[in-house]
C-alpha cells in the first residue's frame, strides 16, 4: 500500500508529465508511444549493401520497436535503427512519412578533382578527402551511391539540396537555384563560363614538404609536429587563393535547376527558415565527411536534429580516412557512434509505399 510519500510524489510526477505536456505540445496533436521491443532473430548486418565504402554493422542484440513517425497520406517508407546502451542493442523502427514534406540534404558535394578546374594543389597541398586519389574515391561514391538515391528520390521529396562552403557569390548565385532566387537558363551558362575561368585561374602550387627542421634537445616531438603538421591547408601548401574560389557542387551529382544550394556562412537560421517555410518536417541526410561536415556545419544533424526529424543515410556518407585506403570502418565508427542519438537508414531501406 502507498504511503502518503509515495502518493504525493506520484500526484506530482503525474501532474508534471500532464504540464509538460501542455508546455511543449501546445496546439499539438500527440500520442502515446508504447516502447515495446521484440528482440530479431538472425538478423542480417546493416548496411551491407556497399561494403567497399562501409563495414556493415553487427552487433550481438537486435530489437525491433513499433511504428515512430506515422504521417496521415504517408507514400514512404523509411526503416531507421538507433543503438542504445540501456536497451544493450540496436533497436529498428519502421516509419512512414510523406514525400511532399521530405528534403534530401547533401553535405559539401565539393567539385575538386572532378575536371571543373579545381584541384588539389601539388606537391603536397590537401582538400576535402585530402589526397587526389581519396577525392576521386569520394566521386566514385557520389557516382555509384549518392547520384542514383537523388535521382530516385526527387521524383518524390519536396526538395534536394546541397550544402557548400564559402560566402554567397554572384558566380554560384547565378548558376544555381538559392534560398530567395532561380537564375534563368541564360544565367546559368553564363555562371558556368564564370566559374571556369575564375577555378583556372589559379596556379594550383604550394611549397614542397619541408627537408630541414630545427628541433630543441628537450622536446623534439613536439617541435616536430610544430612544423611538421599532419594536416596544414592554408596558403603554404595550398598557395595563395585556393579558398577564396566558388566551389561548385560536384561534377559526380547530376543537379536539376530546381535543387537548391545552401551557403555555410549564412548559418543555420536562414536554411531553417526557409525548409519551415517550405512545409518540410522530415530530412533525410547524405554527403561527406560523417566525423565532421555531415555532423558539425549548416546543414549538419547537430543543426537539423533540433527542429527536423532526420534519417541519417549512412551508406550514403563517408567519413575521413587518414592512414587507411579505404573510408570502410571509419565510416562505420562515426555512423555507429552517431546512432547513440540519431536514426540511421540506408538507400535500400527508403521505398515508396504502393496503395492497393
Amino acid at each position: 500500500m502507498f504511503g502518503s510519500r509515495d502518493l504525493l510524489f506520484g500526484l506530482f510526477f503525474t501532474f508534471s508529465l500532464i504540464l509538460n505536456s501542455q508546455l511543449t505540445n501546445a496546439g499539438e496533436e500527440i500520442r502515446v508511444y508504447h516502447n515495446t521491443l521484440k528482440k530479431l532473430k538472425a538478423p542480417s548486418p546493416l548496411l551491407a549493401d556497399h561494403p567497399e565504402f562501409i563495414q556493415p554493422i553487427e552487433e550481438l542484440r537486435r530489437f525491433e520497436a513499433p511504428l515512430l513517425v506515422d504521417d496521415e497520406g504517408a507514400d514512404l517508407s523509411v526503416r531507421a535503427w538507433r543503438f542504445s546502451y540501456n536497451a544493450r542493442g540496436i533497436i529498428e523502427i519502421p516509419n512512414k512519412i510523406r514525400a511532399d514534406k521530405t528534403a534530401v540534404i547533401m553535405v559539401h558535394p565539393w567539385g575538386i578533382d572532378d575536371g571543373q578546374g579545381w584541384k588539389t594543389p601539388e606537391p603536397a597541398g590537401a582538400a576535402d578527402f585530402c589526397t587526389p586519389e581519396k577525392n576521386h574515391l569520394a566521386g566514385r561514391h557520389t557516382r555509384e551511391v549518392i547520384d542514383p538515391f537523388l535521382k530516385r528520390s526527387r521524383k518524390d521529396v519536396a526538395l534536394v539540396m546541397y550544402s557548400l562552403i564559402g560566402k554567397v557569390d554572384p558566380i554560384r548565385k547565378k548558376l544555381y537555384r538559392t534560398f530567395d532566387y532561380n537564375p534563368t537558363k541564360t544565367e546559368r551558362e553564363q555562371a558556368r563560363k564564370d566559374l571556369a575561368k575564375q577555378l583556372k585561374s589559379l596556379p594550383y602550387q604550394g611549397e614542397p614538404l619541408p627537408n630541414r627542421l630545427t628541433l630543441s634537445k628537450e622536446q623534439p616531438v613536439i617541435d616536430y609536429f610544430k612544423q611538421f603538421s599532419g594536416l596544414s591547408a592554408g596558403d603554404r601548401f595550398n598557395g595563395k587563393g585556393f579558398w577564396n574560389v566558388p566551389v561548385p557542387v560536384t561534377s559526380d551529382i547530376t543537379v536539376h535547376d530546381d535543387d537548391v544550394l545552401i551557403f555555410d556562412q549564412e548559418g543555420y537560421e536562414p536554411l531553417k527558415k526557409f525548409l519551415k517555410k517550405e512545409g518540410i518536417r522530415h530530412v533525410l541526410l547524405t554527403g561527406y565527411a560523417t566525423d565532421m561536415c555531415f555532423c558539425k556545419t549548416t546543414a549538419g544533424y547537430e543543426n537539423l536534429s533540433r527542429d527536423f526529424n532526420v534519417f541519417l543515410v549512412g551508406d550514403a556518407s563517408l567519413a575521413t580516412f587518414p592512414a587507411n585506403s579505404s573510408p570502410k570502418y571509419a565510416t562505420n565508427a562515426h555512423i555507429s557512434f552517431a546512432s547513440l542519438n540519431h536514426l540511421i537508414t540506408q538507400v535500400s531501406w527508403i521505398k515508396k509505399i504502393h496503395s492497393d
